[in-house]
C-alpha cells in the first residue's frame, strides 16, 4: 500500500520533486492522465467529500482519478463558518450521535493537520441565572461526548467575566454567560492540503476537468467521459466504480442516468457577512443563542476580520454563485446589532458570502433547519455511489464509508482504512517568508492590502497550490475575497499579470482571467449595499 499508518507520505514523486513542485505541475498531472485510461476508482467533485474520498481511496492503495469541474472547494466547501464543531445546535435537538462523530473527527482533524486546524474558545452571553445554568448543563454534556478529545470544560462565567473577554458587547445582553471550546479551520486550505495529500499518496486530482457523460457496460457505469476544460480535450475512462461526490449537485448526477430519479436533497443557503476586527475584540468568537428563526448566530474572529453568520434558506436553484435572499443581510445585521455597542451597517461589510447546504431531504419541506446534518451513502441501479449530505467536520468517516461502498460495488476484497491516523499536507499554503514583500508588489503591481497575497504567495499557489487561475488565488489560496472583495478587485490586475508570467498565458487569457474576476469581485462587494429580490424558493 502507497500510505504508512502514523501519517508518512509516500507515492509520487520523490522529496526533491514535492518542494520544487514537479509532482503538482499541471503538465506533470496531465501527462498522468494521458498514460492512463481505466482506473480503480474516478471521484467526480472537488469539495470535502469528493477529496476525503480520493484521499481515503489512494492511501488503500488503489488508482484514483479525481474531477472537479471548476476549482477545489470552488462550491459550498470554501464558504462554510469555518468552524470544526460537534454541532451545539444538534446538541439541542437531541441528535448525540450525531455530535458525538463530529467531537471525535475533530479530534483527529486537530492531530492530524494541526497547522491548519487550531481550538477557539466561545463566548455564550445569557441574560438569566437559569439560562446559564442551562447552556452550562448542555455544554457540559457537549464535553462528556468529546470524551479525550474535549479541548477544554466549559465554564460559567459572570458579567464582569463576560465584559473582560468581550467588552464590545451591550453589557444589559450578557448578564452573565458561558464559555466553551471548539475549533476553527480555513476550509479552502484544507480542501488544497487534501488534494496534496491525495496526489502525493499516488491520486490523480485534477481541477478544471469536467464530467461529460457515463458510459454503460450493459446496465452497469463501465466508464465516463470528461473534458479538460483549459485544452478542450476529452478522455474517455474506464472505471471498476465511481463516486458522486459533488455535494448539493448530486441529484442532477445521479438525473444523469436516470432522469427520473427521486429528490435526495434539499439544499438550503447560508449568507455569510464579513466586518472589520474592532466590533468583536479579543480572540475569542461569541455564539448568540436566541435568534428570530431559531438559529444560532456566531461571530468570529477570522484572519484579522470577524465573520457573521449565518442563516439557512430554502432553495430550489443550484446557482454557482447564489446570492443573498432579501432580508438575509438585514437578519443578520440586526441579530449582531442588539448584542454589540456598535451596530454593523451595511457599510461596515466587506464582503458577503454564500454557501448551499446539502441537506438530506428530498421533497417540499417548508424549513430547512430542522434537515440532518448526517451523511447516507447510495448505490443507484447502474452502480453510481453518491455521498449525499454531512458537512466538513465529519468529511473523513463520509469518505471512509463511501469507498468501504465502493469497494463492494467494484468487486474489490476489502482494505482497512488508515486517514483517521493519516497527517495531511499542507506544502501549498503561504509560509510567512512570503509575505509582506514590499519589492515584490510593487513590482508586479500586486495591491498593498494585508489580505492580498504578495507576488512570491502568487507563485506559489501555482507552483504548489494547484492554482489555475486568478479566482482560485484571490479567493481560495489566499482568502482575500471573502476578507476585503474591493481590494480582492484592485489587486486583480497585479495578480493576473504573475500568472500570465507564471503560466504562459497570452494577453487574451490574461484580460479574460483580468475581467472575469472583478466582475465576480464587484458582486461580492455590491451585495454589501443592495440585497437580492429573489424570495426564497420552497
Amino acid at each position: 500500500m502507497r500510505a504508512r499508518l502514523g501519517g508518512e507520505l509516500s507515492g509520487v514523486g520523490d522529496t526533491q520533486s514535492r518542494e520544487n513542485g514537479e509532482v503538482f505541475a499541471r503538465a506533470s498531472l496531465l501527462a498522468r492522465l494521458n498514460a492512463s485510461s481505466t482506473w480503480d476508482f474516478v471521484v467526480i467533485g472537488g469539495g470535502a467529500s469528493g477529496l476525503g474520498c480520493a484521499l481515503d481511496a489512494a492511501a488503500r492503495g488503489y488508482s484514483i482519478l479525481l474531477v472537479e469541474a471548476r476549482d477545489f472547494a470552488a462550491g459550498t466547501s470554501s464558504r462554510s463558518s469555518k468552524l470544526i464543531h460537534g454541532g451545539v445546535r444538534y446538541l439541542a435537538q437531541g441528535r448525540l450521535a450525531l455530535v458525538r462523530e463530529a467531537l471525535v473527527e475533530r479530534g483527529r482533524l486537530l492531530r492530524n493537520a494541526a497547522d491548519l486546524v487550531h481550538p477557539l474558545r466561545f463566548v455564550v452571553p445569557t441574560q438569566r441565572w437559569s439560562e446559564r445554568v442551562w447552556m452550562g448543563l448542555g455544554l457540559g454534556l457537549y464535553d462528556l461526548l468529546a470524551g479525550a478529545d474535549g479541548l477544554g470544560r466549559c465554564r460559567l462565567m459572570s458579567a464582569a467575566d463576560v465584559r473582560t473577554a468581550m467588552p464590545t458587547l451591550c453589557a444589559e445582553r450578557a448578564l452573565g454567560g458561558v464559555a466553551y471550546w471548539d475549533a476553527q479551520f480555513d476550509d479552502a486550505a484544507l480542501a488544497v492540503a487534501l488534494a496534496r495529500t491525495a496526489i502525493l499518496h499516488g491520486a490523480l486530482v485534477l481541477n478544471r476537468c469536467a464530467l461529460e457523460s457515463f458510459a454503460l457496460d450493459g446496465s452497469r457505469i463501465g466508464g465516463l467521459t470528461v473534458r479538460e476544460r483549459e485544452s478542450g480535450r476529452t478522455y474517455r475512462l474506464g472505471a471498476r466504480a465511481v463516486i458522486n461526490a459533488t455535494g448539493v449537485w448530486s441529484d442532477n448526477v445521479m438525473r444523469m442516468l436516470r432522469p427520473d430519479a427521486p429528490q435526495q436533497l434539499r439544499p438550503s443557503q447560508g449568507v455569510h457577512i464579513v466586518i472589520d476586527a474592532d466590533f468583536l475584540s479579543g480572540a475569542d468568537a461569541v455564539l448568540l443563542p436566541h435568534t428570530d428563526d431559531g438559529r444560532v448566530v456566531f461571530l468570529i474572529p477570522w484572519q484579522g476580520r470577524v465573520l457573521v453568520g449565518t442563516t439557512d434558506t430554502p432553495r430550489d436553484d443550484l446557482p454557482e454563485e447564489p446570492e443573498p435572499m432579501a432580508g438575509e443581510i438585514d437578519f443578520l445585521l440586526e441579530t449582531v446589532g442588539r448584542y454589540l455597542r456598535r451596530a454593523p451597517t451595511r457599510a461596515d461589510v466587506r464582503s458577503v458570502f454564500v454557501g448551499l447546504r446539502p441537506l438530506l431531504g428530498g421533497g417540499a419541506v417548508a424549513a430547512t433547519g430542522s434537515l440532518s446534518r448526517e451523511h447516507r451513502v447510495d448505490v443507484s441501479e447502474h452502480g453510481l455511489v453518491s455521498v449525499l449530505g454531512g458537512k466538513w467536520t465529519t468529511y473523513r468517516s463520509m469518505a471512509e464509508h463511501a469507498v468501504d461502498v465502493a469497494e463492494e460495488v467494484a468487486g474489490f476484497a476489502h482494505r482497512p482504512s488508515v486517514t483517521d491516523r493519516l497527517r495531511l499536507d499542507s506544502g501549498g499554503l503561504w509560509r510567512p517568508d512570503m509575505h509582506g514583500e514590499a519589492a515584490l508588489g510593487a513590482e508586479d503591481g500586486v495591491c498593498a492590502s494585508p489580505f492580498v497575497p504578495s507576488a512570491e504567495e502568487v507563485r506559489h499557489a501555482v507552483r504548489a497550490g494547484l492554482a489555475l487561475g486568478v479566482e482560485d488565488v484571490l479567493a481560495r489560496r489566499s482568502r482575500c475575497l471573502f476578507l476585503d472583495a474591493e481590494a480582492a478587485r484592485r489587486a486583480a490586475p497585479g495578480v493576473a499579470a504573475v500568472m500570465a508570467r507564471q503560466r504562459g498565458w497570452s494577453q487574451a487569457r490574461t484580460d479574460a482571467e483580468r475581467s472575469a474576476f472583478e466582475a465576480l469581485a464587484a458582486c461580492y462587494r455590491a451585495r454589501s449595499a443592495t440585497v437580492a429580490t429573489s424570495p426564497p424558493s420552497g
